[in-house]
């Protein structure tokens, strides 16, 4: 297969998770690399990449994550590198994390042009390279189309070697497909596959929570795999809190401060919390924090405001951890059903 550059027309169209799909799906052993690195973590004075920490993790691949990636900063990296030193330095990288591998896959940044500045966008990476590029699209059909006919122009672009586009996260493909696909091909583009919108894809571990928001487990730590598909945001009386209809769902995470023990305890009545988000640093009572213990359903403080720790929330990117192999089993069977890996074998 060789290596294949993976690009997106937008932000969180998919990329990573159909490159964990293919590669757990092609069977073969597979190497990675994130050119330009755009989702920092900083871990004992280290920095790298969290999609190449994730591929690491989940393909037990022996490269140290921060070396996956040729840089993350744009400014040093245009004080580092001209467009000669950049070329040289993209095929050594290549060459080293290709070696011994079946399959490489090459992930470009969150849009096609991020990283042109510094000679590590797709259309350049694919020019320096020869090396095809699979242009992952997504959302709704008016964002599809608008990327479509985006990626017709940039197919006429003369260094490009354009494989084709995965439609991702399509919510209802068959409908797509029947209305749209005709339209699709006849822009000359080629459909390698369409994969439908999962739910579950969305949701959030507690762990992963807490991580992101730094906050302190205080009780419940054993459940910190249970998942949060609904949030409730505690800032009224019990009483009106009860009467709401997302109150009494399951899987819910309850954000409220702290010291507010009596939606606390309400919600661990109530059942199907799957974690409470206390803010303020304010710890509850012993005969509170007992109690979630008792339940293993876990509090995570943190120091912020309510209103500012559910913005928080809400910006949160449901990123793909390497604990959740349900997660990954689902991508791999969703990559295995819906993309051409036969094309996708001989791109």
């Amino acid at each position: 297969m060789g290596s294949l550059i993976v690009a997106s027309t937008r932000m969180s169209a998919g990329k990573t998770s159909v490159i964990i799909g293919l590669g757990k799906a092609i069977g073969q052993k597979i190497g990675y690399l994130k050119p330009l690195g755009d989702r920092f973590l900083y871990r004992k004075k280290r920095l790298w990449d969290y999609d190449a920490s994730l591929v690491v993790n989940l393909f037990g691949l022996t490269e140290e994550p921060e070396m996956i990636s040729i840089g993350f900063d744009h400014s040093k990296l245009r004080y580092m590198y001209d467009r000669e030193s950049s070329t040289a330095e993209v095929k050594r990288v290549i060459a080293e994390m290709g070696k011994g591998k079946d399959a490489l896959f090459i992930e470009c940044g969150k849009t096609l042009s991020y990283g042109a500045s510094v000679y590590l966008d797709p259309l350049t990476l694919s020019h320096v390279t020869g090396d095809p590029v699979v242009i992952v699209t997504g959302g709704t059909e008016d964002e599809i189309a608008d990327d479509l006919a985006f990626v017709k122009r940039f197919v006429g672009a003369e260094e490009a070697n354009i494989g084709g586009v995965i439609l991702n996260k399509v919510v209802q493909p068959e409908d797509f497909k029947a209305a749209h696909l005709a339209d699709v091909e006849a822009l000359g583009v080629n459909v390698l596959g369409v994969i439908p919108y999962e739910e579950e894809l969305t949701t959030l571990s507690v762990s992963y929570l807490a991580e992101r928001l730094f906050a302190r487990v205080i009780a419940g730590e054993e459940g910190l795999s249970r998942r949060i598909r609904n949030v409730f945001v505690g800032a009224m009386s019990v009483n009106a809190a009860l009467a709401e209809p997302l109150f009494a769902k399951q899987d819910k995470l309850i954000i409220t401060s702290g010291d507010r023990s009596d939606m606390i305890l309400a919600a661990l009545d109530a059942g199907g919390t799957s974690c409470l988000l206390l803010s303020n640093n304010i710890v509850p009572p012993p005969n509170v924090t007992a109690r979630a213990r008792q339940q293993g359903v876990p509090l995570l403080l943190v120091p912020s405001d309510t209103h500012t720790v559910a913005k928080q929330v809400d910006d949160l990117e449901p990123l793909l951890t390497r604990d959740e192999t349900d997660k990954v089993e689902l991508l791999t069977r969703l990559v295995a059903e819906n993309v051409d890996l036969e094309a996708i074998r001989t791109l």
